[in-house]
């Protein structure tokens, strides 16, 4: 298989490549994450394009056509309203406050760059996955002993499904680790079928 490279500096997705064995490198990409779309799936499809094509075009022609480049963005969304990584506590809290008690999506959007041998253009694929998370209540005290804690600061939606917050998680419906950062599943499947169809032509 190429080598892929993980344009993202998440210790969770780091971990979710490394729970399946996967070959990987890790360089961050450091763009500005801005686009001009507030639909959810656009925004982490077109943020995850940007991340990935950011090191791609960092790489020499020869290490191009040796990897695969994977971006990744996630967001959490109520009625479409998105929510990134909080900006301080106060604004850990309010987030909290507003998914508390009700169910909210996750959205994770992957992009994979690739080069093919003899052609000019790079490949690119990218897909999004959506969960559906529901919380139970949570008192402004549990709030805010969980903000304490530190876990919100890093995570879209001011929370981590895979850490203390677990406590507060009432029904999942679509895929897990979606959630976490990684549609790992889903991109081990398409990154099996780029490499068949590498080995095929």
């Amino acid at each position: 298989m190429n080598k892929m490279i993980l344009a993202s500096a998440s210790p969770r997705r780091r971990e979710l490549l490394e729970q399946i064995g996967m070959a990987f490198e890790v360089m961050p990409s450091d763009i500005e994450e801005k686009t001009a779309s507030h639909v959810p799936y656009e925004v982490v499809m077109e943020l995850s394009g940007m991340k990935a094509m950011d090191i791609f075009e960092k790489l020499s022609l020869e290490e191009r056509e040796q990897v695969i480049v994977a971006g990744a963005d996630t967001v959490v969304a109520v009625k479409e309203q998105i929510m990134g990584k909080p900006s301080d506590r106060k604004n850990a809290e309010e987030m909290l406050s507003l998914l508390q008690g009700k169910t909210h999506q996750v959205y994770t959007g992957v992009t994979l760059i690739w080069q093919k041998e003899k052609e000019k253009q790079p490949s690119k694929l990218s897909f999004y996955e959506k969960t559906e998370v529901s919380m139970y209540p949570m008192s402004m005290q549990e709030i805010c002993s969980y903000v304490d804690t530190g876990e919100p600061m890093d995570k879209a939606g001011a929370y981590g499904i895979q850490g203390k917050c677990a406590a507060f998680i009432k029904e999942i419906r679509g895929d897990y680790y979606n959630v976490v950062g990684l549609p790992i599943g889903r991109l081990y499947q398409e990154i099996k079928k780029i490499n068949d169809e590498g080995r095929k032509s």
